[in-house]
């Protein structure tokens, strides 16, 4: 096995925070190819992560869109933790580069692999939230999350809802959403939905809820409609 190399400073560098226990960086960007434990530390910090990015961005976009409805400002939020912008911004860090992977993982494209680079961000929120409290997190999610809020000036639809007009507009029966599977441990869940549309290829999105994994397949299915134009 090729030796890992945890770049602790660079990696601070990059999340802006200097850590006290150098060690929750280190197992926030260790993937589980690479634990010896039943229980892995990553998937535990990416689970805390997860709930302080969502906590932060939802006081963000309160504060910043003070008139807008709750639907609206729910909108602007599952654009923004989903999992295509968490792995954006750690592609614009590198972040793959520095992470801990097995030689099979690292084969098989684990660094530009949307999932682990969005999972191993929010496993890093996680570290940065218990090594510098919710001063550190913000910090670093509010340098790369802002200019998202920032560049949607109307809420955007989401993607169902985008999808479902089209529909009614071509005077479609309107898409039909199935769920394919359920994988994952309780607390992690892994959604596949299908969504069909008469006259087109059915697409499957997954998900951590059902509400995403329909919303990512909407998404996909709206890129065919754009190509088909």
């Amino acid at each position: 096995m090729t030796e890992k190399v945890f770049h602790r400073d660079a990696l601070e560098s990059k999340l802006g925070h200097k850590f006290k226990d150098p060690e929750l960086l280190r197992q926030a960007v260790t993937h589980a190819s690479l634990e010896r434990s039943s229980w892995n530390v990553y998937e535990r910090l990416e689970f805390l992560g997860d709930r302080v990015l969502g906590l932060v961005i939802a006081h963000k976009l309160l504060e910043r869109f003070p008139q807008e409805r709750e639907g609206d400002i729910a909108r602007r939020y599952v654009q923004l933790v989903r999992r295509e912008a968490l792995a954006n911004i750690a592609k614009e860090i590198t972040f793959g580069d520095y992470l801990l992977v097995s030689d099979g993982e690292e084969a098989s494209g684990a660094r530009e692999s949307n999932t682990i680079l969005s999972d191993a961000l929010e496993a890093a929120i996680g570290a940065l939230y218990l090594d510098g409290g919710v001063e550190a997190a913000s910090g670093f999610i509010h340098k790369y999350w802002e200019p998202l809020i920032e560049r949607e000036i109307k809420p955007p639809l989401d993607a169902k809802t985008a999808l479902q007009e089209w529909a009614q507009m071509k005077r479609y029966e309107l898409p039909e959403y199935t769920v394919v599977s359920l994988a994952g441990p309780a607390h992690s869940p892994e959604f596949t939905i299908e969504v069909s549309l008469k006259n087109h290829k059915p697409r499957q999105g997954v998900g951590r809820s059902k509400r995403r994994a329909e919303q990512k397949a909407a998404e996909l299915l709206i890129e065919d409609l754009k190509l088909g134009e």
